[in-house]
């Protein structure tokens, strides 16, 4: 992914988070395990974020 690619895709996944936590707040969560996978994806990209900043660009992830 490019670094475009993954400052909209953070953005989505912080808005998501945002709406998730106002839901949770207001006993309206239904998929509670969501907030845990956003969460990760959110960790997720910003290492792949630091990763193509420090010039490593791993090509992990899942199963890797």
């Amino acid at each position: 992914m490019t670094p475009d690619q993954l400052d909209e895709q953070l953005a989505k996944l912080k808005k998501e988070q945002f709406n998730l936590r106002f839901q949770r707040a207001s006993g309206q969560l239904e998929n509670t395990s969501r907030v845990r996978e956003v969460r990760r994806d959110i960790a997720r990209i910003k290492t792949m974020q630091t990763e193509k900043r420090n010039g490593q660009g791993g090509q992990g992830g899942k199963g890797a």
